[in-house]
């Protein structure tokens, strides 16, 4: 991808420390610190204009969201986005959030083992090349590093209008024996799903009905029972209801 930014660009960032960062490093084991608090943190992946992160940060106060990118003039347009979310709310600037310019190739060197609790992955390059297969976001070499980096409440969310990288990733998240819940091979088949932030590339790919494939990976060890609690309880209450049907239908 090659982007024409505006002049003075890097200046422009380079003026907004409370939202912009440049250099990750200073910050590894220290997000917290950056934003004050102790609240979860969620990083996505390639945020592109910034649409997804900007929105998810403002509907989402309780928790502090990163968005990495590696291009100047896409943290640009995602600054802008991201005040203009917040300012719509009554703030003048964000309160939750971090644009990052940084290689995700190195996101070890960014954040420290257990200090994020979920990793969005949203329309990501496919890389449909097999030879570039090392290279797509869902490889096994990038979950491992994910795993490492997610804490006991980790989890991954990944969207995608790609089959053949879904179908791939599926095998990814399967060799790395990965959990998975919410699987969906057509996200909005029954009309839009509000309770989800839509990204640019999203809402294009709706309006063209376009299948949207997603699913989520459940990686740390509270988020794990958690969801096996749940699947428990439903199961039981399916059980319940289903031996309570037949009473009622012997009693008929």
């Amino acid at each position: 991808m090659r982007l024409r930014g505006r002049k003075g660009i890097r200046e422009s960032l380079e003026a907004q420390p409370e939202l912009v960062v440049l250099d990750a490093s200073e910050h590894k084991g220290r997000w917290h610190e950056f934003f004050g608090n102790d609240r979860p943190i969620y990083v996505e992946l390639g945020m592109g204009k910034g649409r997804f992160i900007s929105e998810m940060s403002a509907r989402n106060p309780e928790i502090n969201f990163i968005g990495v990118d590696m291009y100047d003039e896409l943290i640009r347009r995602a600054s802008e986005k991201a005040r203009l979310a917040w300012q719509e709310r009554g703030f003048e600037e964000p309160q939750n959030l971090a644009l990052l310019r940084a290689n995700i190739e190195g996101i070890e060197t960014m954040f420290a083992p257990g200090e994020l609790t979920r990793i969005h992955l949203n329309f990501s390059d496919p890389w449909p090349k097999s030879k570039h297969a090392r290279r797509r976001l869902t490889h096994p070499r990038f979950l491992a590093k994910y795993m490492e980096l997610l804490n006991e409440r980790g989890e991954i969310h990944f969207k995608t209008d790609s089959q053949s990288l879904f179908e791939f990733s599926l095998n990814s998240f399967a060799e790395m024996e990965l959990v998975m819940r919410n699987i969906s091979l057509h996200l909005h088949k029954d009309g839009p799903r509000e309770d989800l932030v839509f990204t640019e590339y999203e809402t294009k790919f709706m309006e063209k009905g376009q299948n949207i494939y997603r699913l989520e990976a459940v990686i740390g060890a509270a988020a794990l029972a958690d969801h096996r609690a749940s699947k428990k309880e439903a199961a039981a209450k399916e059980e319940a209801e289903s031996a309570l049907q037949i009473d009622e239908d012997s009693q008929e």
